[in-house]
């Protein structure tokens, strides 16, 4: 019985070090190039209410209470408190699909990079942070804690958590997150990032009520492969939901049809999900992960001063 919690510990341990790497280029884009962006980026109007006051002229008119307002006779509106921490609930939708990769890195490794980067954000920042693991081999759920030393452990066990199987591919469950847990996970006006491959479906029943309780967001990372087939030659590649050897023809206006279809089903999926703009990020597996959070967080904070 001691080897599997041997292995499970190492394995925490040779993540602990590579998110320390992560950590220090975290803070060094904190302290230099985000400041202040982070924190007014996710908080959006994620505040607490505190009472209704009598409205003037420079406040936001999205604050109106119009039932007092109407009631009263003249404009009240909404004062709210804003909370002192963030908390944010990474969830974590690991499929076999994940495992593609046409470079030097698979879509996962990506995407645990990209799941250790905001964690290592929320660490800096000294917010609350916490994750949920969901696989066709069930779900592993930490609640958001607060502290340098408990996030990086929570990071550690996301990133180590094991890939699904390929060769158990056939039993996929359509639907492994266990989205009514995630209601309670945490406090109401929470950051919630799902993070995924987001393959053309219809919207997880209770999303709605999760939108409404959360503020979501949808992190993708794409293969290059996956935006364009290269055009001028024909490559042999593993696919991992398939479980074979498929040949892409990149010179096949066929196949480049119904790759482009393909493609677009997925982003309308994507966007119906995440309708607001802001609130998708999608990264290629060849591109710079810290560059593209530092980009979503000023996209988000410039709108934010222009609203």
């Amino acid at each position: 019985m001691s080897a599997p919690v041997q292995t499970a510990a190492s394995l925490v341990t040779s993540q602990l070090a590579l998110l320390r790497q992560l950590e220090w280029r975290v803070r060094h884009a904190v302290e230099n190039v985000l400041s202040g962006e982070y924190r007014s980026a996710f908080r959006g109007r994620g505040m607490e209410f505190d009472q209704v006051v009598k409205y003037t002229f420079g406040d936001d008119i999205r604050d109106i209470d119009w039932n007092v307002t109407a009631r009263l006779g003249e404009p009240y509106r909404k004062k709210f408190i804003e909370e002192r921490e963030v908390s944010l609930l990474l969830v974590f939708e690991d499929s076999v699909s994940l495992q593609f990769g046409s470079g030097a890195q698979s879509k996962r490794e990506a995407l645990m990079e990209l799941a250790g980067l905001v964690m290592m954000l929320g660490a800096v920042n000294r917010d609350r942070v916490g994750f949920l693991h969901a696989s066709e081999n069930g779900y592993v759920l930490k609640e958001p804690v607060r502290g340098r030393g408990q996030i990086l452990h929570a990071a550690a066990t996301l990133l180590g958590q094991p890939a699904p199987s390929i060769e158990n591919r056939g039993s996929k469950i359509e639907n492994p997150i266990p989205w009514r847990l995630l209601a309670k996970a945490a406090p109401r006006h929470s950051i919630m990032i799902w993070l995924g491959d987001f393959p053309p479906r219809l919207e997880p029943e209770g999303w709605s009520v999760l939108s409404r309780r959360y503020q979501t967001m949808g992190f993708r990372v794409d293969d290059p492969w996956e935006r364009e087939l290269p055009r001028d030659r024909v490559l042999t590649t593993y696919d991992p939901v398939a479980g074979r050897l498929v040949t892409l023809n990149g010179t096949s206006t066929v196949q480049r049809e119904a790759h482009a279809a393909w493609g677009q089903q997925r982003e309308d999926a994507f966007r119906a999900i995440f309708p607001n703009q802001l609130s998708r990020l999608v990264v290629r597996t060849d591109e710079e992960r810290l560059d593209a959070l530092v980009r979503f967080f000023h996209a988000r904070m410039f709108a934010g001063r222009h609203r």
